[in-house]
This record gives C-alpha cells, sequence and structure tokens, in this order.
C-alpha cells in the first residue's frame, strides 16, 4: 500500500485556525438556534481502540478490505434532536449497533494519507472546510439526484470545476475534525462517506427488498479499468433551492446560505446544513425536479492498489 506523508496540521485539518476554533465552539457549546451535540456514557461505543490504534501507527487491520468503523444509523431522528453521538436509537442496516445516532454516512478506518478516489464519474463541485462536521471535505455531483462527500481528509488533489472519472484520486486521507482531535487515538483515523439521493442522505448498504448502491451489493469492491468520466451534471432550480433555504429557521444561517453565489455550492451546503444542523429546518422542501430511484452505481472510494473489498463487521 502507496500512502504520502502529510503534516499535522493537514492531518488535523487545522490550518485555517481562527475558523477551526469557531466550528469547534459551534459543535460544543452551539450556536444561535443550534443547540449543543450531545454525548453520554454510550458515546465511547465509538472508541475502537483494537483498530484504531493501529490504524494511526499506518497498520492496515483489515489487510486488503477497508474496515467498516461505522455504519450508516437506519433510524430516523426526532426532528428536534441535536446533533449526537450519543448510541440510543441508532441501528445500523445489520440491526446491530456499530453506528451512532446522528451517524449519517459510512465510516472506513484507513491510515492517513490513503488515496481517495471518486466512486462514480462527477464533477467537484465544492471543497470546503467544516471542523465541526468533517474537516476538509469534498462535494461531487454525479447528477440524476446523486451526491457524494468525502470528509477527514487532509489533502484535495482536485480543484472545483474539475469533472473526475470514476477511480480517479482525488484527496488524500487524514483525521480532520472535532472528534477525532477530541477524542485521539481512541478514534481511528477514517474516511467519512456521504451518499445523498434527492437531498437527503441514504444508507448505500441495502437492506431486504432494497437496491444497494454500490454496484457490488452489499460486499463493495473498488473500480478496475478506465475512469470512465461519463455523466450529465445536475441543472439545479433556482426556486426549488430557494424554498429550502428559507425553511431555515435561524436568520443568521439562513444569511449565510443565502449569500453563496454560486448556485451548486449554495445548493450542496443547504443540503449539507440540513443533514447536519436538521433542528433549523421544518419541512424539508425538495431541491429536485423530480424523485430518482436507488440504483447500483457506487464504487469502493478506494484505489484497486490499496484494497479490494470492504471489511463488515460480525
Amino acid at each position: 500500500m502507496s500512502r504520502e506523508k502529510v503534516s499535522l496540521l493537514e492531518m488535523f485539518g487545522l490550518s485555517d485556525l481562527e475558523k477551526a476554533k469557531k466550528d469547534a465552539a459551534k459543535a460544543i457549546f452551539g450556536k444561535g438556534k443550534i443547540p449543543p451535540s450531545k454525548f453520554d456514557l454510550s458515546s465511547m461505543n465509538v472508541f475502537k481502540p483494537r483498530i484504531a490504534i493501529p490504524t494511526w501507527l499506518g497498520i492496515k487491520q483489515g489487510g486488503r478490505k477497508a474496515p467498516i468503523y461505522n455504519f450508516y444509523n437506519r433510524v430516523v431522528a426526532p426532528k428536534d434532536e441535536a446533533f449526537s453521538v450519543r448510541v440510543t436509537y441508532a441501528r445500523d442496516f445489520t440491526g446491530g449497533q456499530w453506528t451512532y445516532d446522528s451517524h449519517l454516512g459510512t465510516d472506513f478506518a484507513i491510515p492517513v494519507g490513503t488515496r481517495i478516489v471518486a466512486c462514480a464519474p462527477g464533477k467537484v463541485v465544492w471543497i470546503a472546510r467544516h471542523l465541526d462536521h468533517g474537516g476538509l471535505k469534498i462535494f461531487i455531483d454525479h447528477g440524476e439526484g446523486l451526491i457524494t462527500t468525502y470528509a477527514h481528509l487532509s489533502r484535495a488533489l482536485v480543484e472545483e470545476g474539475d469533472v473526475v472519472g470514476r477511480g480517479q484520486s482525488i484527496a488524500l486521507s487524514g483525521a480532520a475534525g472535532l472528534e477525532l482531535i477530541l477524542f485521539f487515538p481512541w478514534v481511528a483515523p477514517h474516511l467519512h462517506l456521504n451518499v445523498i439521493l434527492n437531498g437527503a442522505p441514504v444508507d448505500p448498504f441495502a437492506l431486504p427488498g432494497e437496491a444497494p448502491m454500490w454496484i457490488g451489493g452489499n460486499e463493495p469492491v473498488p473500480h478496475t479499468g478506465a475512469a470512465d468520466s461519463s455523466f450529465t451534471p445536475t441543472a439545479w432550480n433556482e426556486s426549488l433551492i430557494s424554498a429550502a433555504i428559507a425553511d431555515c429557521s435561524d436568520a443568521e444561517e439562513r444569511g449565510c446560505l443565502e449569500s453563496i453565489q454560486d448556485i451548486e455550492k449554495r445548493a450542496l451546503e443547504t443540503i449539507d446544513y440540513r443533514m447536519f444542523y436538521s433542528t433549523l429546518f421544518r419541512s424539508f422542501p425538495t431541491v429536485y425536479e423530480k424523485k430518482y430511484e436507488r440504483r447500483p452505481i457506487l464504487d469502493l472510494p478506494f484505489s484497486a492498489d490499496d484494497y479490494d473489498g470492504a471489511l463488515l463487521p460480525r
């Protein structure tokens, strides 16, 4: 496995210390109508030192398979629930609790500096830094109602506006994000992958009767072969995005969203806000003109040189 060296500031996403401090304060103490994040003793379930400590040392814990560190939580949170790292109502797609209450993505425990690749063809719309939810993140629009985000990165290898092919390198993994700093070394460095369909997060793993989002079904594999870049970017509807922003009850946060000039970035940041600050929104109006169905379209976000599958907890 080839990994690249990154600096400590890159690894933890602290290149902009002033913004990092503001983001951290928002998560810990809340801000305006954003309530503080919730923690209790059950939050220690995210501590997996058997996986975490060797991974920090650069030792792959699953061999050729990337270990799942947290699954997507399948239980819908109450509308008034603050962001919660507790394990109370959490259930993953297997019926277990390899996740936590507000976890709306899939985590893969991988050593810092691992190459991250695009799960499907798309356009890099935004490269953002949110220490309170994901650190350095890349947002890719795949068209047909599908967005993926890649979080806790150390370094982006692409630029906004780039069209990327399936399996193309986009970033180096890191440990950027508040929880990775506060709980070092008990939480493993990992890639947090959000899969967003029709403007809402979804689990790429499938329950019986559902279509998986992974091309490999519930045993996803990386892409091999040419980096196909064929896709149709989303034609965003200005009025739908404006209605989605108007649904935000916090005037300051609503103003931040409205101030984003580029409609693609405005759309994706609004979707991101609705995932992490859901208590600010009331009816979650649609951001797409039609509804798209789940379909197998994604490969693992790793090079086939590094991994050939995912290691699911047993």
